[in-house]
């Protein structure tokens, strides 16, 4: 299994980022398994965002739920990544990556990951 995330390079503050992570190799309707989106800000740790489920379900983290939005289209094998209201602190290496069930142990049991895209939020 293959993932690619792709979208721009550069955000302005208040704008909205959107970035799509393409799957090949493997459906992301696969029975529990879990698409995440986990980003990694200069200097800091992984941070884990959201996921969206086999069945469409989706899980965030608590403390971006109220800006994050994770969808997905199941004919193109693509999962979509929406954060609004974007500032220079969400500033980060992007990542989309794939867990089973126990997707919330992370980073414990992520078995795919994308290779990440650079995401500057600047005016």
């Amino acid at each position: 299994v293959q993932l690619q995330e792709s979208g721009p390079g550069l955000v302005k503050p208040s704008q909205t980022l959107s970035l799509t992570c393409t799957v090949t190799g493997g459906s992301i309707t696969t029975n529990d398994y879990y698409w995440s989106w986990i980003r990694q800000p200069p200097g800091k740790g992984l941070e884990w965002m959201g996921a969206i489920g086999s069945s469409g379900r989706t899980d965030y983290s608590p403390s971006l739920k109220s800006r994050t939005s994770i969808s997905r289209d199941d004919a193109k094998n693509t999962v979509y990544l929406q954060m609004n209201s974007v500032i220079p602190e969400d500033t980060a290496v992007y990542y989309c990556a794939a867990a089973g069930p126990t997707y919330t142990l992370f980073p414990k049991g992520y078995n795919y990951w994308g290779q990440g895209t650079q995401v500057t939020v600047s005016s």
